[in-house]
């Protein structure tokens, strides 16, 4: 099984900024697509931002375009969610998400079949 580290997350007021890595291991070919989603208690998982890794324009939720950016490195191996101006309803556990099927990159979690296991993000009012 292919396996998804996220790390970077944290606690940071309002108005800060924090920057997420996922690193990928144990595969033989890179994912066609890598995602960021983010579930808050007691709502349903949601997509953040997702992008295919031959290139492309980036997808992002209404709720975080022009806040947040993602990237990926020159090995395609780790994605980074670079998040800016925080704000208290950001607070979620924050998920990277990997696929290797030519058919993915939505914003919709269950089309997506690798998972990290999270890293929780706080904002404080």
């Amino acid at each position: 099984q292919v396996q998804l580290v996220e790390s970077g997350g944290g606690s940071v007021q309002a108005g800060g900024s924090l920057r997420l890595s996922c690193a990928t291991y144990g595969y033989t070919y890179s994912p066609y697509c890598m995602g960021w989603f983010r579930q808050a208690p007691g709502k349903e998982r949601e997509g953040v931002t997702t992008i295919y890794t031959d290139g492309g324009n980036p997808d992002y939720a209404n709720s975080v375009k022009g806040r947040f950016t993602v990237s990926l490195n020159n090995a395609k191996d780790t994605l980074y969610l670079q998040m800016n101006s925080l704000k208290p309803e950001d607070t979620a556990m924050y998920y990277c998400a990997a696929d290797f099927r030519p058919r993915c990159g939505q914003l919709v979690p269950y089309t997506w079949n690798t998972w990290g296991q999270g890293t929780q993000v706080t904002v404080s009012s």
